[in-house]
């Protein structure tokens, strides 16, 4: 929703502004110029990238368009399961973690917390380390490394979509100079045309610069920085796992454990004490 409104907001300001001054929008309007720069822009980004980055980044921009996939709701939500897996650990023993982790879609202490069962990736990360801890591993330096090591590896996996969008958009005002410098090209071999028609040939061609710059500045590059923020917030959500999961290990209280999780999240998606308090005064009974 914020790509729409703040897309809109560059569209109404950018040629509002043009047209306020007097500007004639049917100036602006040369199909061609956009196909120069957005096909050129297009097959630089397929020429310089793997397929599984192509597919991966259309996919995010498309989810551009949604809400983003974590926020206060879901950390929330995340901090209650760790309670009620360390709380079902500690009075259960870590063995009654096994069942849960072989099969978490159809145990019940992962389909209370829906957002967290959906994130395939995040169930996997759950339970890969829980089944260690089952197995017997406690040497919480030893796991931190490797939790480290994986998170590290999806965090780039993520932000090489957002680097590769970002390096368009570098690319792309170099563009808009391209399609100027053929529009320039184009009225020489119409030098002999009279002031009028060169007049309007020497505008369309400035207008491929100005396309060029503005789909950098106001679009792409913002969209990169928006697909940078939401791997940095989705690298915050397995940081937080592994925050609470390495306490519990080193014999912290559930509680205590979870609280551990909490204070590394960002301020603004930080739930307050309180409210991971009230939220997990509302489980039920471990089972």
């Amino acid at each position: 929703m914020l790509v729409i409104v703040g897309s809109a907001i560059v569209i109404v300001c950018v040629f509002g502004g043009y047209i306020a001054s007097g500007g004639h929008i049917e100036v602006l309007m040369q199909p061609f110029e956009f196909v120069i720069i957005g096909g050129a822009a297009l097959g630089a980004f397929v020429i310089s990238n793997t397929k599984t980055v192509l597919k991966a980044s259309v996919k995010a921009l498309i989810g551009l368009l949604k809400a983003p996939k974590h926020n206060k709701k879901t950390f929330l939500e995340l901090l209650t399961l760790l309670y009620a897996i360390f709380k079902l650990a500690q009075m259960k023993g870590m063995l009654a973690l096994e069942t849960h982790v072989e099969n978490p879609h159809d145990r019940e202490l992962f389909k209370r917390f829906p957002k967290f069962a959906g994130d395939e990736h995040a169930v996997t990360f759950m339970c890969d380390y829980l089944r260690l801890l089952t197995l017997g591993s406690d040497k919480a330096h030893e796991m931190e490394a490797l939790m480290d090591e994986e998170i590290d590896t999806h965090h780039k996996d993520q932000l090489e979509i957002s680097e590769a969008i970002n390096k368009i958009a570098e690319g792309t005002p170099a563009l808009g100079i391209v399609a100027a410098v053929l529009g320039v090209i184009h009225t020489m071999g119409s030098i002999n045309e009279p002031p009028e028609v060169l007049g309007h040939l020497i505008g369309a061609a400035l207008v491929g610069t100005f396309l060029g710059v503005l789909l950098s500045y106001g679009f792409i590059g913002p969209m990169a920085n928006a697909l940078k923020g939401r791997a940095n917030t989705d690298s915050k959500y397995f940081i937080c796992m592994k925050a609470g999961l390495l306490a519990y290990m080193q014999g912290y209280a559930p509680a205590v454990a979870v609280e551990f999780a909490r204070k590394t999240l960002y301020a603004h998606e930080r739930p307050s004490f309180y409210e991971v308090e009230e939220a997990v005064q509302a489980l039920p009974a471990p089972a």
